[in-house]
């Protein structure tokens, strides 16, 4: 079980933490346990929308794959001193440098700042204080007008709502895009958002839609890719018509239920290919009975294989 500890400070925003929090709890329910625990210097903690939070004063036991996040607080705090003090910040280095991860919210990253963790990466915050924070840590790469950037294992994000597209994020670099799809849509988040890099996977990429039928249709495709799926037996499970079910799923996807299939495939095909595969043991390993479909479909996007 992954722990995931959220560091409370004095005026956090509900949204920095509540947003991560759901996701990861959505995971949970989804058979992917996380352990949330709530770890602040004080037991009570005030919001700044007037919730008082109860935390705890030791943390728990961390490992590597464990992850540390910071919720942001009320942007104009971070023109006066840092709101953790070094006891704290220097528990969350102790983590990134033991091989865990550190993430932020907002003006969550001024606590890795304070811990030394942002020196020579690119990181981001919210863009209210992204000049000041600029000046605080000039040995850092402020990007501008994204949503999260990470930098190894130093993952930030913009603010507030940020940070589901943030858990979002570490869910599927964990478990795969598709338990971060069925996240998103357990979230009613479906217009999922990617951070400063172009949308890399298609599960993600073909659910910014609220058709409920072509969602359930998808987390079939999504969960056997690999395996023939006949068009009437993806009907009979979604409960519509097969002509229906072709209809609104090209209406939401852009795309025919095998057409998406193939997507998956290929997807998947282009991430064994860089892990080392040949362009034969990819395509059977994704359901193809040799590689020549594979080079003709990849060959639309991408002339290297």
């Amino acid at each position: 079980m992954t722990t995931v500890a959220f560091v409370l400070v004095p005026g956090l925003h509900l949204l920095d933490l509540a947003g991560p929090a759901q996701a990861f709890s959505a995971a949970t329910d989804l058979g992917h346990p996380y352990d949330l625990r709530y770890v602040a210097e004080q037991p009570d903690v005030p919001t700044a929308q007037g919730v008082t939070l109860h935390a705890d004063l030791s943390w728990p036991a961390l490992g590597p794959d464990d992850l540390v996040l910071v919720p942001g607080w009320r942007a104009s705090l971070l023109r006066g001193p840092t709101p953790i003090g070094s006891a704290t910040a220097q528990r969350i280095a102790d983590h990134h440098a033991a091989g865990g991860t550190v993430a932020s919210v907002c003006a969550g990253a001024d606590a890795l700042g304070r811990a030394g963790l942002l020196d020579g990466r690119r990181c981001t915050t919210h863009h209210e204080v992204q000049e000041e924070f600029a000046r605080r840590y000039p040995r850092a790469t402020v990007v501008r007008d994204v949503l999260y950037v990470v930098d190894g294992r130093v993952v930030t994000s913009a603010g507030i709502a940020s940070g589901i597209d943030l858990a979002l994020h570490l869910i599927a670099t964990r478990h795969g895009p598709a338990l971060a799809a069925r996240v998103a849509r357990s979230m009613v988040v479906y217009a999922r958002r990617n951070g400063d890099a172009p949308q890399a996977s298609a599960l993600l990429r073909h659910r910014a839609h609220v058709s409920d039928s072509v969602h359930r249709a998808q987390d079939l495709i999504d969960e056997r890719f690999a395996e023939p799926l006949p068009l009437a037996d993806l009907a009979a499970r979604t409960g519509v018509s097969e002509r229906t079910l072709t209809r609104r799923f090209t209406a939401a996807t852009g795309l025919t239920p095998l057409r998406y299939q193939q997507s998956l495939r290929v997807e998947r095909a282009r991430y064994l290919i860089g892990q080392g595969a040949s362009v034969e043991s990819a395509a059977r390993a994704v359901g193809f009975t040799d590689a020549r479909m594979l080079r003709t479909l990849r060959g639309r996007t991408d002339e290297t294989v």
